[in-house]
């Protein structure tokens, strides 16, 4: 019965350096059924591109410190580093002060597609939202004649928020892609921010309704990445139960050295009893992990982290 909640379309927008402004590119409604299209009536630009690698980074950027927006930019440094930027970036606790730095970002602006651009509606109301980033350099819509990096870009289908059963309206942002080895199926990238605290029944839910996203009718599968809140031992059983694979697991095993894949509470003193936990994961179905590490988020003063989370780098195969 949660399987079908509200989807709100949203949009994914490109910076146009001409007008100094973020444009929607155009995409499919995600209300209308995914059909199946045969390979040779698509333009040449979005057929099938074949098994694709890409790299991914998830950070819950944490809305109740101040300066939010000058955090929001030092994380994105964290996350930029390195020789290549990533493909996907998944932040959540993104608070509107940090949206509008996010997308005032020059590398933000020349280097990818972002959702939540074309107006502040997923915000209104709420401390915070999530907010998803895609390479222009790898993802494209198939209504442009558009070609990518080495080849053909990854085209892109549709983007919704679907509500969670949640006790602070929390959402599932949903990407669709069209998916490279199956087509006229779509790979969905789904950003959560899970319920926190003593809401270990509500996560259940939540994850019952992620999962089934991931099995509709036309979806290949996908990723299911952010703040999991997975505080009780029983969240960490959740990905099984559902049958998803768990990144961090698969790559490191669920034995690994205690702390091992830890994102939360971590090089800092906590209180009451509290200990660090790896309250973030990237899960999937259909797609292989390759790698992940966590990303430690630095310091914005002599004592205070950027964040009380770490971020997560993942490379999948699609």
């Amino acid at each position: 019965m949660f399987l079908y909640r509200n989807r709100h379309a949203r949009a994914l927008s490109a910076f146009d350096h001409a007008s100094q402004r973020w444009a929607a590119i155009p995409l499919r409604d995600p209300h209308d059924p995914i059909t199946q299209r045969p390979s040779s009536s698509r333009p040449a630009h979005a057929r099938a591109v074949g098994k694709q690698t890409l790299s991914l980074a998830s950070w819950n950027i944490q809305a109740s410190k101040p300066r939010t927006g000058e955090r929001a930019e030092l994380i994105l440094d964290r996350i930029f580093e390195g020789p290549k930027l990533p493909d996907i970036v998944l932040l959540q606790e993104v608070a509107s002060s940090a949206r509008k730095s996010l997308l005032s970002n020059p590398r933000v602006r020349s280097s990818f597609l972002t959702t939540d651009a074309e107006d502040d509606t997923s915000f209104n109301g709420l401390p915070f939202a999530t907010m998803t980033l895609l390479s222009s350099k790898r993802f494209g819509s198939p209504l442009l004649a558009e070609e990518g990096e080495g080849g053909s870009k990854l085209m892109l289908d549709s983007v919704f928020r679907t509500e969670l059963p949640s006790r602070y309206e929390r959402d599932a942002l949903c990407v669709n892609i069209a998916a490279p080895t199956a087509p006229g199926a779509v790979l969905r990238l789904i950003n959560v921010h899970l319920d926190s605290l003593d809401a270990q029944f509500r996560r259940t839910l939540q994850m019952h309704v992620l999962a089934g996203l991931l099995r509709e009718p036309g979806c290949s599968g996908g990723i299911i990445a952010g703040d999991f809140n997975a505080i009780h031992p029983d969240d960490h059983a959740l990905v099984d139960k559902n049958e998803l694979v768990d990144a961090w697991v698969a790559l490191h095993g669920s034995t690994a050295a205690p702390g091992g894949g830890d994102t939360w509470g971590v090089g800092v003193e906590l209180e009451d009893g509290l200990k660090p936990g790896r309250l973030d994961k990237v899960v999937m179905l259909g797609v292989r992990p390759d790698e992940i590490e966590v990303l430690q988020p630095g310091l914005i003063d002599a004592r205070t982290p950027l964040s009380d989370h770490c971020g997560l780098r993942c490379i999948i195969t699609i």
